[in-house]
């Protein structure tokens, strides 16, 4: 028999002090122990990364690379060296390699991604094919740094079909292929802080819960920032969360002392957007009474709720978009995100309005890469930042990653029945639905649920099914971690604390896009069995 007491007691001691992502990574090590010679295996729902992959860009992908391998041994042929891609006459080869190999997986997509760019946005063939060949080959730095040229047209023709990015401006922004939204949002602080947009001790607002690095990152000395929470504490007339922002939350935006607002929409971990009522209260604030509020919004859960709409389409001249490819996808590996910045923007306001002393130390910042540094936009300023500014020049996602970032783009724009969408959405409300009925609880409708994750309030759970007294036996007798342990312990599940994300202590993040179907019934059901005995240890113990 194995001894977890090791475990549960190092999990009860770091619980609340380190993140639940380090926290998950000890669940695991109970969980694993608990599997030996048991029947269970181990069910980790605490992941975000989905386990489907959208496999027929990657097809194309491939196939596209062979063709770009065979125009490198065009050009120089010598044993296992090849030469660097020409562009004169590549579109004509690359007709003959269509016809060449009908059958090659991916060949139907990758003819279509290739017209869209020829038909609909008027490339010039050779220049659009070399620019993909040479990208996938990967020989070139990437040249403009902040993102190739005909790749950034359709990555932004992919978000504004997507998120709506500025539709009702022209499509007006500037995009920086990055490393994921994680790398997004590193860069974004560190520019803020360099630029002096942002200084140490500021006051800024997060829109909770919310992701739990934008809970820890304002807190590190190098930022230091003073936070203030619009927590998404709505409820219902049956006493349950909706995870919507109440007016008198939002109206602490009001307060122009608030510089930034960090905003993931839909949220983490509910994955509910942001109700039209809520955006058209944030535009009313940031027009009457904060205009130089710059907004934050990280989007990257928004194609699994219908019909959405970013932050960037209602307010683009206060907000910096954040998208990453990771869970659409199935690309948490290949690392692909985007910032999107509309080009009239109150980030270069701030700049311009600046003192000459904070200006003065940007020109000394970015003196290297301009003879009037002044003019540079925030957005280059934030693709500099990114390589400590003295190495600009390679600055840049790797061209293979901008490439697959493309086709993944090209994908979704020339799917025009949007199969794929509606595959993923099914996926993750069918599985929220097993949870629930393991559970024996009514799902509810709710058309802003994104349903990548459910979030579990034990209180609410136990207030809204019983009463307010067995809801205070549970805080009299147990601890948040609790059940945690009893899920990762008895059975191998593992699943997340909502209170690493800033929301209620009580509640678990169950992630609904990683597990088999099956699994979401069994950790139902098991949930089920576990919130059964603590109804039975109240009973007993009056």
């Amino acid at each position: 028999m194995y001894n977890s007491s090791y475990h549960r007691e190092e999990i009860e001691k770091v619980y609340g002090k380190i993140s639940p992502f380090e926290l998950k990574d000890k669940l695991i090590n109970l969980a694993e122990d608990s599997s030996k010679g048991s029947a269970h295996s181990l069910l980790d729902a605490g992941r975000g990364n989905p386990n489907w992959i959208a496999a027929t860009p990657r097809e194309a992908f491939f196939t596209f690379g062979q063709f770009a391998v065979l125009e490198s041994r065009r050009v120089w042929n010598q044993g296992d060296l090849s030469g660097m891609p020409r562009k004169e006459g590549i579109a004509e080869r690359f007709k003959e390699f269509v016809r060449n190999n009908p059958d090659a997986p991916g060949i139907n997509l990758l003819k279509k991604m290739i017209n869209y760019g020829i038909t609909v946005k008027c490339f010039n063939a050779d220049a659009w094919i070399h620019e993909l060949v040479d990208g996938i080959i990967g020989d070139n730095y990437p040249q403009p740094d902040r993102m190739l040229r005909h790749v950034e047209l359709v990555v932004n023709d992919y978000l504004i079909q997507e998120l709506c990015y500025n539709e009702p401006l022209e499509r007006k922004f500037n995009t920086f292929a990055v490393e994921g939204a994680t790398a997004g949002m590193c860069y974004i602080f560190d520019s803020l802080i360099a630029n002096n947009i942002l200084s140490r001790g500021d006051k800024i607002a997060l829109m909770t819960p919310i992701f739990t690095p934008y809970l820890e990152v304002p807190h590190l000395p190098r930022y230091n920032f003073e936070v203030v929470n619009i927590s998404a504490d709505e409820v219902d007339e049956k006493g349950r969360h909706t995870w919507q922002y109440p007016e008198g939350e939002l109206d602490k935006l009001r307060d122009t002392s608030i510089k930034a607002l960090f905003v993931v929409n839909p949220n983490n971990p509910p994955s509910v957007a942001m109700k039209a009522e809520t955006v058209k209260q944030l535009k009313d604030i940031v027009n009457n009474s904060n205009p130089d509020l710059m907004i934050i919004s990280d989007d990257v859960y928004s194609t699994f709720v219908d019909n959405f709409v970013s932050i960037m389409a209602d307010l683009p001249y206060n907000t910096i978009g954040v998208y990453s490819y990771s869970k659409y996808f199935g690309v948490t590996g290949w690392r692909l995100g985007t910032i999107a910045l509309y080009e009239d923007n109150v980030f270069d306001k701030l700049l311009r309005e600046q003192d000459d002393d904070r200006k003065q130390r940007a020109r000394r910042r970015y003196s290297g890469l301009s003879t009037d540094p002044d003019k540079i936009p925030f957005i280059d300023r934030i693709v500099a930042d990114s390589r400590q500014v003295a190495l600009n020049h390679t600055a840049g996602l790797s061209t293979p990653q901008q490439v697959q970032m493309a086709f993944f783009s090209l994908f979704a724009i020339t799917d025009k029945e949007n199969t794929y969408k509606k595959l993923t959405k099914s996926i993750c409300r069918r599985r929220k639905k097993l949870l629930f009925d393991g559970l024996g609880l009514e799902l509810n409708t709710d058309a802003y649920d994104a349903a990548y994750y459910t979030h579990f309030d034990l209180l609410e759970w136990a207030t809204t099914n019983y009463n307010a007294e067995f809801a205070r036996y549970l805080q009299d007798n147990y601890k948040p971690v609790d059940i945690l342990i009893r899920l990762a312990e008895q059975s191998s599940i593992v699943l997340m604390n909502g209170s690493g994300f800033g929301a209620s202590e009580w509640s678990i993040r169950i992630s609904l896009a990683n597990l088999s179907d099956e699994s979401y019934s069994k950790i139902g059901e098991i949930l089920y069995d576990i919130l059964g005995k603590y109804v039975e240890e109240w009973k007993t113990s009056k």
